[in-house]
């Protein structure tokens, strides 16, 4: 496939003009026009790009991209080394950031929700690009309980802050994956019984405590493995793509 026709195959997917973003999203580096094999993974960091290379890849497609709001420009230092391989190497990196949150069934939140067997799910900001989502479980689940199933499920233990009425039941819940924590206060404000995201904040501790919600920090970099991952196996499937995901590991 054209390097380009993927871009746009991605886009239409995905539709990542329909929501503000802190970076650009689709082809980032323009490599090598012929795209067979594609390596999948969370952030464009050296070791994915060095494993890329590795493995004769053509192509780089990741959630955590370049060229973020306010990061300095010139391509130097750590940055500079980045893009310098894909560059030399023909590689080209596509990267797709809010668009790849919000996906109805490719997206992180969908695919955290369809592991941890949440159902009617929705927009927690009541709209149909909501970052932050809601929904149930078909059984309500003590603390500790929905603690090992995230453990289980993301092969991590999650910090779990608890609410003031340490017992409080769990079967209305609310998420959002990577650096999503402060959307806590609309899932307690929505009447919520807990609050799962990928990292926490110092100040997390006392809105779970004084709004009576339960929370989880699940890892930024677990709990978006796999919208990337489902992205590649869509286009394995029905676009005829060759894809490897590759999971660096990361305890943030």
């Amino acid at each position: 496939m054209n390097n380009l026709d993927l871009e746009s195959l991605l886009n239409v997917e995905l539709h990542p003009h329909a929501i503000n973003d802190y970076c650009p999203n689709g082809l980032q580096v323009e490599g090598r026009a012929d795209i067979g094999h594609i390596v999948t993974g969370v952030t464009a960091s050296q070791a994915l790009i060095d494993k890329a290379i590795e493995l004769n890849a053509d192509a780089l497609l990741v959630h955590h991209g370049y060229f973020w709001k306010g990061e300095p420009e010139p391509l130097r230092g750590m940055k500079g080394r980045r893009i310098r391989a894909l560059m030399k190497n023909d590689l080209n990196l596509y990267a797709y950031h809010l668009p790849l949150d919000i996906h109805a069934t490719l997206g992180n939140n969908a695919q955290l929700a369809h592991l941890l067997g949440i159902k009617a799910i929705e927009g927690m900001e009541g709209h149909p690009h909501s970052v932050a989502m809601m929904g149930r479980f078909s059984k309500a689940l003590t603390g500790a309980e929905l603690a090992t199933r995230i453990e289980t499920v993301l092969g991590r233990t999650p910090l779990h802050l608890e609410p003031e009425q340490r017992n409080k039941p769990i079967e209305t819940i609310g998420w959002c994956t990577g650096g999503g924590q402060d959307y806590i206060e609309l899932a307690a404000r929505k009447g919520l019984d807990a609050f799962i995201s990928g990292e926490v904040s110092e100040r997390t501790t006392y809105t779970a405590r004084e709004m009576n919600i339960h929370y989880f920090a699940a890892g930024h970099h677990a709990t978006e493995r796999y919208g990337v991952k489902a992205l590649g196996e869509w286009l394995a499937a029905h676009h005829g793509l060759k894809v490897t995901f590759i999971d660096i590991d990361n305890p943030v």
